[in-house]
């Protein structure tokens, strides 16, 4: 018994960060396709926003239902289920002949990977005592670090040698070494009396969560007028509103929000949630600032990725050793502030900037990203109990996944409007609007900290000093 769950927590973290890589790269890389897509089935590429779209809204509207599956029918045959289904998924992605099946075989791949980024992090939490959760999910954030930085070069690199199906297919070998670790190593943890879904709550959620989400996807690329677009976003807060008035009279709601009543876990999520709207929008927007404002080529553009990724896995090492010298209070505020100094730097990168000072930049954003989302992402369960974990990584898997498609919108945003309808082949001009971006989501990282000031010295101890029992 000793030796199979010493054998479960050695390849559990790999099981789950293979899978979680798979769906990381598989958002971000698709973007690069979108003009060999768009050449390839005939259509423009602005048509194809709906290959990106259709994915986030699936991932957004299905992450709250993944935790209620797996208390239903356990946590290894979901996770393996939702691998599965993102790699037929994937497969038939490849195969699209034309953009109507492309995006109908992105949704299907947008739910397998609601269910599993919850479902896996909820097996991390249970298999592991808190006294070594943060090291584990210091192994398992590394995906969600790398993919959003690896995507663009390796998406690059595989239109330029093959084409992009071959951006699809290669979700495959990886998906099924995914199923069979997970056969092997994924504990199956369910509950013994599943309490009833809550349908109510999850058509108010989902559809509110929906069409805020679609509203930001396609904000400035559709012909709606101000004020539809406005009643459409009074629409989409009034049912996330409906659901908070639900949730509070039901006996079993989608998402618990009492679990917000707790210190620890609410400054994570939150505080994390305006954190991420900061974050979110770095790697879309760096791309643009190397190819559009620099002039730089694809290939050297996706090179200048490269350091905050291996930045990001060296303070996988680092991270717990300081969260227990200095604890979660003081990491996160000095951390903070320092993710929000390096994104506004990044308004001072031109033309004339040597080479080597923005790949300082990028080690600098990578070590204190990583740093962040491991202190955030370990945080949030100091003070759950086991039986509440599937809840807790609902809720917060939710709003992680909410904040980042925000982020990555907001940056958007900032940039278009600065833009003023100028060419983006105007290199001063794109990089005015990008510096400005860049701005905007420095301040908005930086107003995070303030969540983070509420926090006492001692809290998170169970989890980066180890002094809890094991969950």
């Amino acid at each position: 018994m000793a030796s199979s769950e010493s054998t479960t927590k050695r390849y559990l973290p790999w099981v789950v960060a293979t899978a979680l890589f798979m769906e990381q790269l598989d958002s971000t890389i698709v973007n690069t396709g979108i003009p060999a897509m768009a050449a390839s089935l005939g259509v423009t590429p602005l048509s194809l926003k709906a290959v990106v779209s259709s994915y986030i809204l699936a991932l957004a509207v299905s992450i709250p239902a993944s935790g209620w599956l797996a208390e239903r029918y356990g946590s290894r045959r979901i996770f393996m289920l939702a691998v599965a289904l993102f790699t037929v998924s994937s497969v038939l992605c490849g195969l699209a002949m034309n953009s109507t099946m492309l995006v109908a075989a992105r949704v299907p791949q947008g739910i397998a990977a609601a269910m599993m980024m919850p479902v896996g992090r909820m097996a991390i939490v249970r298999t592991f005592s808190k006294s070594e959760l943060l090291q584990a999910m210091n192994f398992v954030i590394i995906p969600a670090l790398l993919g959003p930085l690896l995507g663009p070069t390796v998406g690059g690199l595989i239109v330029h040698w093959a084409s992009w199906r071959e951006i699809f297919f290669v979700n495959v070998p990886v998906g099924l070494a995914a199923l069979w670790f997970a056969k092997n190593h994924m504990p199956n943890f369910r509950s013994e009396a599943p309490q009833p879904l809550d349908v109510r709550g999850l058509l108010l959620f989902a559809s509110g969560a929906g069409l805020l989400s679609w509203l930001l996807e396609v904000f400035g690329e559709i012909s709606l007028s101000r004020g539809m677009l406005a009643m459409l976003a009074s629409v989409s807060l009034a049912l996330l509103a409906a659901y908070g008035w639900h949730a509070r009279r039901v006996p079993y709601p989608l998402l618990r929000l009492s679990f917000f009543a707790k210190r620890t876990f609410r400054v994570s999520v939150l505080g994390g949630f305006v954190t991420r709207l900061g974050v979110g929008g770095m790697p879309f927007l760096l791309p643009l600032l190397y190819q559009l404002g620099l002039g730089l080529p694809v290939w050297q553009s996706g090179l200048l990725m490269m350091p905050a990724a291996f930045a990001a896995m060296a303070m996988k090492a680092l991270a717990a050793p300081m969260l227990k010298r200095f604890g979660y209070r003081r990491v996160l505020i000095f951390n903070t502030l320092l993710v929000a100094c390096t994104i506004g730097s990044y308004a001072l990168v031109g033309s004339g900037t040597p080479l080597f000072l923005i790949v300082a930049l990028g080690l600098a954003l990578g070590l204190f990203n990583s740093l962040q989302f491991s202190s955030m992402n370990s945080m949030a369960y100091a003070d759950i109990e086991a039986a509440d974990t599937a809840m807790a990584s609902t809720i917060a898997s939710t709003l992680q996944q909410m904040s980042m498609s925000f982020g990555l919108a907001f940056g958007s945003l900032i940039t278009a409007y600065f833009l003023e309808g100028l060419p983006q082949s105007n290199r001063l001009a794109v990089t005015s609007s990008l510096h400005h971006a860049f701005i905007g989501l420095a301040v908005l990282t930086l107003m995070s900290s303030a969540a983070f000031w509420t926090l006492r010295p001692q809290d998170g101890e169970s989890v980066s000093k180890g002094s809890a029992a094991p969950a």
